[in-house]
């Protein structure tokens, strides 16, 4: 029998509930989606969105390909760029409870697990930005609710709807082969040997690898560009963690609150026998911990694990709380989920003015890592990164409107970093500045364009470094922001001339990968 839409049957049903949940993080991103500013990254997706291509340095093609069609349907203001990525985070709060209703263990354990992810720090944050993990998280959350269907019904034809969504993941991030990886070794552990010998295993398979064969090709024809980036990121940024310090942040990001949650979840599906049918997804989130632990990952990344193993804790959780008679008790385990979680959605979400953040933030003592190497200034770098950017390009829009009428025609805007190129790109057409270039990961294979080098506007941190390439160099301006990330407050804007070699020469010497 179905539920019709907003009838008394079906506002008490599962999916009303679990709707309701998923309203609230949608509402609060709508409400505050343009609190602060456009991010780093926001700036470098919208810049690849309009260079499309079958790869990036540091990325596969399918934010590119969302922030292109955004930007040509709704535009490229804040609202525009963000209500995917909301939607996003509401559709994975939704998979989460289905997740729990099939593996059967009462009313309450959807909500609860829908809960432990609506507000939780990590998917509220990645759910306010333009970005690949919240498509990530979602894309492992629908390939996560395809293989419970598979192993509960015995469907091997799903396999190939696993598939589609694991070649369309892989297309946005390599994050999504984890998962793959991790699915076979929990398959052939747990005597899945079955599923791994079908075909429908292998058709699928066949069907991610032909949807992911044209980035692996780009890859090819550009001297794999991304291992380089992995390398350098990984040697020069990414701050090295122990085992337990990845597991703390990783409970960190997710809430302490829930951590009882999944981890119950996780020796729920190792070891509960009532769950034995998906005993190879236990074996898949573990090994995917493993995995990430051992090639030295940002903890972020084993956060798309983390929906499936909530909603196995919370379908433990509720069996258990039904086994010994304490079901009441429930609403008041949701309460404190609730609340718990509510007490830190400013440290994620830009529901404060700035200046009201940072008290807050010192009134709770936290502080929120970044899990790199740079020097923090008075925000985390999540919303410092939201900081300084039209600030900057304003002030190269006075450097370069002070130029003579015959150096603007031939003045190239070069900057050092994505951030920096992305925001004179988005913001530098109201004070028609030409598209910036620059060095730094994919704007390096976008070259220098036309410039000759003959009349450049620099971005530095060191004109000291200048001189050994021009001539004549003169620092014009400079761009302070109290917010920002230090290394963005202070910047140099300069005026160089007379390079020492054409630019197309010295543009090879501009590469900086990670």
């Amino acid at each position: 029998m179905r539920l019709k839409l907003f009838s008394r049957e079906f506002l008490r049903s599962d999916l009303a509930v679990l709707l309701g949940i998923a309203l609230v993080p949608l509402v609060l991103h709508l409400l505050f989606i343009d609190q602060y500013g456009y991010s780093r990254d926001e700036l470098y997706y919208l810049a690849c969105g309009e260079h499309l291509d079958w790869g990036y340095v540091d990325h596969p093609p399918f934010i590119a390909l969302v922030a292109f069609l955004v930007r040509k349907v709704f535009g490229e203001s804040l609202l525009a760029i963000r209500i995917l990525p909301a939607l996003a985070e509401s559709a994975l709060v939704v998979l989460t409870g289905l997740m729990a209703r099939e593996f059967g263990a009462g009313r309450f354990a959807p909500p609860l697990a829908a809960l432990s992810v609506a507000l939780a720090p990590i998917f509220l944050f990645i759910g306010h930005v333009l970005s690949m993990n919240a498509f990530d998280y979602l894309f492992w959350a629908l390939a996560s609710y395809v293989l419970i269907l598979i192993l509960k019904y015995d469907r091997p034809k799903l396999w190939l709807a696993f598939g589609l969504i694991a070649g369309v993941g892989l297309m946005n991030k390599y994050s999504m082969g984890f998962l793959g990886a991790g699915l076979v070794a929990g398959l052939a552990i747990a005597a899945g040997w079955r599923h791994l010998k079908s075909k429908w295993l292998w058709l699928g398979g066949a069907l991610a690898f032909a949807i992911f064969l044209p980035h692996i090709l780009w890859e090819i024809h550009n001297a794999f560009p991304t291992r380089e980036f992995i390398a350098s990121a990984g040697s020069n940024k990414i701050v090295p963690l122990s085992p337990f310090g990845f597991l703390k942040l990783v409970a960190l990001s997710a809430h302490p609150v829930t951590l009882p949650i999944w981890m119950a979840g996780l020796g729920y599906l190792l070891f509960a026998p009532q769950v034995r049918p998906f005993r190879a997804l236990g074996w898949m989130s573990l090994f995917v911990f493993g995995l990430l632990i051992a090639t030295r990952s940002k903890p972020y990344y084993a956060a798309p694990a983390l929906p499936l193993m909530m909603a196995a804790g919370s379908a433990a959780i509720a069996a258990l709380f039904d086994r010994f008679r304490l079901v009441w008790l429930m609403p008041v385990v949701l309460a404190v989920v609730a609340l718990s979680q509510a007490i830190l959605v400013p440290l994620f979400v830009p529901v404060l003015p700035v200046e009201t953040y940072i008290r807050y933030a010192a009134l709770l003592g936290l502080e929120v890592p970044s899990g790199e190497r740079h020097k923090m200034g008075k925000l985390p770098q999540h919303f410092a990164d939201m900081f300084g950017w039209e600030n900057l390009v304003a002030n190269v829009a006075r450097v370069y409107n002070s130029l003579p009428a015959k150096d603007r025609a031939q003045c190239a805007i070069y900057t050092t970093n994505y951030g920096r190129a992305g925001a004179i790109d988005l913001f530098g057409k109201r004070y028609g500045l030409p598209k910036s270039i620059c060095g730094h990961n994919s704007y390096f294979l976008w070259g220098p364009r036309a410039y000759t080098g003959e009349v450049m506007i620099v971005v530095s941190d060191s004109p000291e470094e200048l001189r050994k390439v021009f001539a004549e160099v003169s620092v014009a301006a400079q761009a302070t922001d109290e917010y920002c990330m230090p290394y963005e407050s202070g910047v140099l804007i300069c005026i160089c001339r007379k390079p020492k070699a054409p630019l197309k020469d010295l543009w090879p010497l501009t590469k900086s990968y990670g």
